[in-house]
């Protein structure tokens, strides 16, 4: 119980990186309660309690693909387009402030989602030891994927790409880790690392919103991107030791797999979108 607290305060203070400096703290603290418990604890009930429907669909998301990385990212973009960009946005540069601060928090974030994700085996077992592997290998692929096109693009990779990648492959891993191979792991972790990549650069400057720490391009797309590879790398090997039922993926020959990874992505888009619009 006290675990799955820490996920429910975690998903709101994801959101805040898209609109710091917009809020009022106590403004703020108001709308983390009723977003938590209006918003993330339906979809909490969807995916991972046995009566929920998507618990029931076999949509799998073993530790907050979903239920923490969609919503939040979804979330996080409505509340930057509903606020407005911050005073000076398109007009000065906005870098971060302290690159050895920004080193040090990704380096936390990596060694503190092994209990994000190992964490939800529950217990120290064997599906804890693969989440973590996996989540391991796809956190470093998520560096090279990220830091390989920044050179290509811009002629050089940079400590805070490296440092984002990082964090990408650490979102697109969490739905996936209790259901993939740790060499799958890598496959998602790369992929995460190139696609946030891209939508944190070209998205963003073409629909110039103001994500202020790329929320939504990093945790919202990275996300989205999990939940769907979920349905593809999935495999009986993992799923029958973690999740205690054996579900296999599109790789083995399951292509109905993805219709709940697909139902579980759009519904989160969809309460996302329309809760946190009203709130």
């Amino acid at each position: 119980m006290t675990f799955q607290g820490m996920l429910f305060i975690i998903t709101p203070a994801l959101i805040c990186g898209a609109f710091a400096e917009r809020m009022k703290f106590s403004t703020m603290c108001v709308f983390s309660v009723l977003w938590g418990t209006f918003i993330y604890c339906p979809v909490c009930h969807w995916v991972w309690d046995s009566d929920g429907w998507l618990y029931q669909m076999d949509a799998l998301d073993f530790a907050g693909g979903t239920v923490v990385h969609i919503l939040s990212g979804v979330s996080a973009l409505v509340c930057a387009l509903v606020m407005g960009k911050r005073l000076g946005f398109g007009q000065e540069p906005m870098p971060p402030h302290n690159l050895t601060y920004t080193t040090i928090g990704a380096a936390m974030l990596w060694v503190g989602w092994f209990g994000f994700n190992g964490g939800s085996a529950l217990g120290s077992n064997a599906a804890a030891v693969n989440a973590f592997a996996a989540t391991h290998m796809a956190a470093a692929a998520g560096v090279l994927g990220w830091s390989l096109l920044e050179w290509l693009k811009r002629g050089h990779p940079s400590i805070l790409g490296g440092c984002s990648g990082a964090v990408a492959g650490l979102v697109c891993i969490t739905p996936a880790a209790g259901a993939v191979t740790p060499i799958h792991g890598i496959i998602l972790g790369f992929v995460a690392g190139v696609v946030c990549y891209w939508a944190c650069t070209s998205l963003k400057n073409t629909f110039k919103y103001d994500d202020s720490l790329d929320a939504f391009g990093v945790h919202g797309v990275g996300g989205t991107v999990g939940a769907l590879l979920t349905g593809v790398f999935c495999t009986k090997a993992v799923t029958t030791t973690s999740l205690g039922r054996p579900v296999s993926g599109l790789l083995e020959g399951n292509a109905q797999q993805m219709l709940p990874q697909v139902y579980g992505v759009v519904a989160t888009i969809a309460i996302a979108i329309g809760g946190t619009r009203i709130l």
